[in-house]
């Protein structure tokens, strides 16, 4: 009897640990949990593959994403989605009316207190300082999503390609890499689509993924794109 009470305390204590290690010492209990807690705790940086998508010539991904000084939030889609990258899609409207609006702003209270000279110090403060976000949608179906594809997407969803671009990776070994990197799980539906983890993915100026929110907090992404600190090359530019 005492060595069956033995074995099912081991019992007890060796699932109590398999648990905690599968869920972060029982902080999340799902895949997509797992990913923000390690993408939080452990940066990752962009894979050097080779990118290309309207007004994007094959590039390597990490300086796509460091060349305008800033954070960008990152998507994965695919253009003959109609589920949840239509909520991506939605969410990446509205982002790009709340950058733009913000860079207004800030364009303009800065011009203001260039030409207030008896008091350039106050009109300065008043000035919102966002470090500069961009977005960058990405698909992972390069079969039906080539440049041409992705533009006539971009086209109807009005993307201001200045601050909201789309590329895809024509490499499967490259794509792969890709989507492992960012913890992008993407499976076949069965019915020539995909079911695929969705996320707003927020990428510093060094280009490492540094934070995944839902995709519905979008006011939780972009202020913490727009806390992120600029390139050090952009910052010594500004001064």
């Amino acid at each position: 009897m005492l060595r069956t009470a033995l074995a099912s305390c081991l019992a007890v204590i060796l699932a109590w640990a398999a648990a905690a290690w599968l869920t972060h010492d029982f902080r999340v209990f799902t895949a997509e949990g797992a990913r923000r807690i390690e993408v939080r705790e452990h940066p990752v940086k962009a894979p050097a593959v080779q990118v290309a998508g309207p007004g994007v010539d094959d590039v390597a991904l990490p300086l796509l994403l460091e060349e305008h000084g800033g954070a960008t939030i990152v998507d994965f889609v695919y253009t003959r989605c109609v589920s949840v990258c239509a909520a991506l899609a939605s969410g990446f409207q509205q982002l790009q009316g709340r950058i733009a609006a913000g860079e207004a702003a800030g364009a303009a209270a800065g011009n203001a207190a260039r030409n207030a000279p008896e008091a350039p110090r106050e009109a300065a403060r008043e000035a919102p300082d966002y470090a500069p976000v961009r977005l960058l949608s990405v698909s992972f179906d390069p079969a039906h999503d080539d440049v041409a594809a992705l533009a006539r997407y971009a086209g109807e969803l009005h993307a201001d390609p200045d601050i909201w671009r789309f590329v895809t990776v024509r490499d499967a070994g490259a794509l792969d890499s890709l989507l492992r990197a960012f913890r992008v799980v993407v499976i076949p539906d069965g019915f020539a689509g995909y079911e695929h983890n969705a996320a707003l993915l927020v990428v510093d100026a060094d280009a490492r993924l540094v934070r995944a929110f839902d995709y519905d907090q979008l006011e939780e992404a972009l202020h913490f794109a727009r806390s992120l600190p600029r390139s050090a090359k952009t910052a010594r530019t500004m001064r």
